[in-house]
This record gives C-alpha cells, sequence and structure tokens, in this order.
C-alpha cells in the first residue's frame, strides 16, 4: 500500500512543529516571540520599507496578525511607520525597522543560518537545491489543486 499521502502529511506537520518551537526558543533570547520573526526577516531584507499588505503576503498570515505584530514591535522600538502624506494610519504606511530592530535582525539572520546548516547536515549542495525545487513544485501544484476544486463546489 502507497503511504506517501501518510508520509507527506506527517512530514510536513512535524517540520512545521519543529520550525516553531526553534522560532520561540531563538526568539525567546531578543524577548521576543516567535510569531514576529517572519515580520522582522522581511522587515531585514527590505531596508526601503513594507506595508502591513505587503508583509501580509510575504509571511502568509491574516491581516489582523500581521498588524498585531507590527504594533508590538512599534511598541518595543524595533519598527517604525512612516505615514503617508495624507497622516492617515493605514495599510499604505511603510514599516521600517529601528538601529535596534537592524541588531535584533542581525542576530535572528545568524541563529536562521545556524538553525538551516544544522538542518541540512548531511545533505549536498544538489540533494538540498532538488528538496527546495520539489517544495515549490509540491506548494504550487497544491495551490493550483485548491483553486480549481474550490471553484467547483
Amino acid at each position: 500500500m502507497d503511504h506517501r499521502f501518510e508520509t507527506f502529511s506527517l512530514s510536513i506537520l512535524e517540520l512545521n512543529r519543529y520550525l516553531q518551537k526553534i522560532k520561540e526558543l531563538e526568539m525567546k533570547q531578543f524577548g521576543l516571540k516567535a510569531n514576529h520573526t517572519m515580520c522582522l526577516y522581511y522587515l531585514g531584507q527590505h531596508p526601503e520599507g513594507l506595508t502591513a499588505t505587503q508583509l501580509t503576503e510575504l509571511c502568509k498570515e491574516d491581516k489582523a496578525a500581521v498588524s498585531r505584530c507590527l504594533s508590538q514591535l512599534s511598541d518595543r522600538q524595533l519598527v517604525v511607520c512612516e505615514q503617508p502624506e495624507d497622516h492617515k494610519r493605514s495599510y499604505r504606511s511603510h514599516y521600517m525597522l529601528t538601529g535596534q530592530g537592524h541588531s535584533v535582525v542581525c542576530g535572528i539572520q545568524a541563529r536562521i543560518k545556524e538553525a538551516l546548516s544544522y538542518g541540512g547536515r548531511g545533505l549536498t549542495e544538489e540533494k538540498r537545491r532538488d528538496f527546495y525545487d520539489a517544495l515549490a513544485v509540491i506548494s504550487e501544484n497544491l495551490a493550483d489543486y485548491l483553486a480549481e476544486h474550490s471553484q467547483q463546489k
């Protein structure tokens, strides 16, 4: 009997569980929570800043979760919000890292590099590339499947 569904589902769930625990462990060192990880990561990748809408898309989170995260990071003075000219706080406002935020992101990037290196032990670059390519194909195919089958119902 083919156990692909079971193997795939359990492997993805287990990887996600490990990833969440690693985020909790590593972010705790900075006095932050796991849900802050991706917002800080993407803001670190975009020094020009990002809107809440852009972060929502990149982080694959809902608007409310990203908004809460940005509010908490702002309260901690890790991000600042650049208001649009009409002075209305909106999803058009750009969020950028502060100096303190940059320092935290540098620490996070070092921890990410270490965790990825540890997790990929024993993989050649070719196997690693093939793995990520396969994940991207599976993800895209499942998104297409969901879109196609959601319209039919």
